[in-house]
């Protein structure tokens, strides 16, 4: 069944190719609309997938629909649908014997993506595939396959009132074996792309013959240094932490300045109020003991620093200088979005040039790390790798490039 579905997809994608940017930007714009009517049905899938799941899961929030949820996808949909299309020409050059050499960005063909608990993301994925030209194969996890359905059947239906093959957006079975067969898929899909927890990326990458793109963990870091306004660095760390904590972006580990340490208590004063529990070194904790909750505040351990949270939790490293703030991101960080809260202009454009990650803030939080906050419509994921595409990765990262080479009958000496 999975093989069908797959050469299936690979037959789509010449269709795909031949719908003009005004056919596309329609069908997205109608399966907006259409998504947004059948609100009601998606809830009551994925109801059914919240039912199955302990609400205490850190991926609980991530699974969970609501009413305004759904306008979002919708609204990011029509975003996309608005968008130019990715399919440009990108350079031009006569040669001397009166070649004319063209760079056109064309689409990778047949996207495949693996994923958790987020229903969203079938939606998000179709959308930015759809608009540029891929046909999506998309492997949701059993713990959203309700809702995924629920959603793909809105998006099928869409496709065929078009006269669109709804196999330009496939959803595999929820198992393990269909995992398997989209990872040794190669000649009929182009490229991976895993969402999700560190082990299902690195399980992907390791066990895929068709070429994958990693969207990292998201170990995100926030350095206050001696020259931050106390009050901007408690609201960013506040909002990177707790805005929601169940998405990569989320704050994990605040790194302070031991010259703010008296003012520790004031920047997490916040926290308290959302429970969220503190993992802090020696100087940190005796910072907090006696002005944090006694039952959020705990010693940390070695495993704290470098872990993905994805829960109301965090840890506080305590440095002596921007150069130990670096050296601890470079040994924890994952790549994702790093943050500085300075005003000495050294301090932040060293940590801009020196931090290796996709995203960088000065003087913002993490949370904006997303592709709708990027002005790019929505994402297909967050990208932590460096060759080809690398942070929020939209449109132009789902395309490759070929080149046009027209004569009139030139031949080489």
């Amino acid at each position: 069944m999975v093989e069908n579905q797959l050469l299936d997809a690979h037959r789509a994608s010449r269709q795909l190719l031949a719908l003009s940017a005004d056919d596309i930007s329609r069908v997205l714009l109608a399966t907006a609309d259409a998504l947004v009517a059948a609100t009601d049905s998606i809830l009551a899938a994925n109801l059914l997938d919240l039912s199955r799941m302990d609400p205490d899961n850190p991926k609980y929030d991530r699974l969970r629909l609501s009413a305004d949820r759904i306008a979002g996808i919708a609204a990011d949909m029509r975003n996309v649908a608005a968008l130019p299309s990715p399919r440009v020409e990108l350079d031009r050059r006569v040669r001397p014997n009166g070649l004319v050499i063209r760079r056109v960005a064309v689409p990778f063909g047949v996207i495949g993506v693996i994923y958790e608990a987020r229903p969203n993301v079938t939606a998000d994925v179709f959308s930015l595939c759809f608009k540029s030209g891929n046909v999506c194969v998309l492997k949701g996890g059993h713990d959203a396959d309700d809702s995924s359905h629920a959603i793909i059947n809105v998006i099928h239906s869409v496709l065929r009132d078009n006269g669109i093959d709804p196999a330009v957006a496939t959803l595999l079975p929820a198992t393990r074996e269909a995992t398997d067969s989209l990872l040794a898929a190669r000649g009929l899909v182009d490229l991976i792309i895993p969402r999700g927890s560190s082990s299902l990326i690195n399980s992907v990458r390791e066990k895929s013959q068709v070429p994958v793109i990693e969207t990292g963990a998201g170990v995100c870091h926030c350095y206050v240094d001696a020259s931050a306004d106390i009050d901007m660095a408690r609201d960013i760390v506040n909002n990177a932490k707790t805005r929601r904590v169940s998405v990569c972006n989320a704050l994990d580990c605040l790194i302070i300045h031991s010259a703010l340490l008296d003012s520790l208590p004031r920047i997490c004063a916040p926290l308290a109020a959302s429970n969220v529990v503190i993992h802090a070194d020696n100087r940190a904790y005796q910072a907090l003991v006696g002005n944090y909750p006694d039952n959020l505040l705990l010693h940390a351990s070695d495993t704290d620093f470098g872990t993905e949270f994805l829960s109301y939790a965090m840890a506080i490293k305590t440095v002596d200088n921007l150069d130990q703030a670096i050296a601890h991101i470079d040994s924890n960080g994952s790549g994702h979005s790093e943050s500085v809260v300075a005003s000495d202009p050294s301090v932040m454009d060293r940590f801009s040039t020196e931090v290796d990650a996709a995203c960088v803030y000065t003087n913002a939080p993490t949370s904006f790390t997303d592709g709708a906050q990027f002005g790019l419509g929505a994402e297909i994921g967050i990208s932590t790798q460096k060759m080809h595409a690398r942070g929020p990765m939209a449109l132009e990262g789902l395309m490759t490039y070929k080149w046009l080479i027209a004569g009139n009958g030139q031949t080489r000496p």
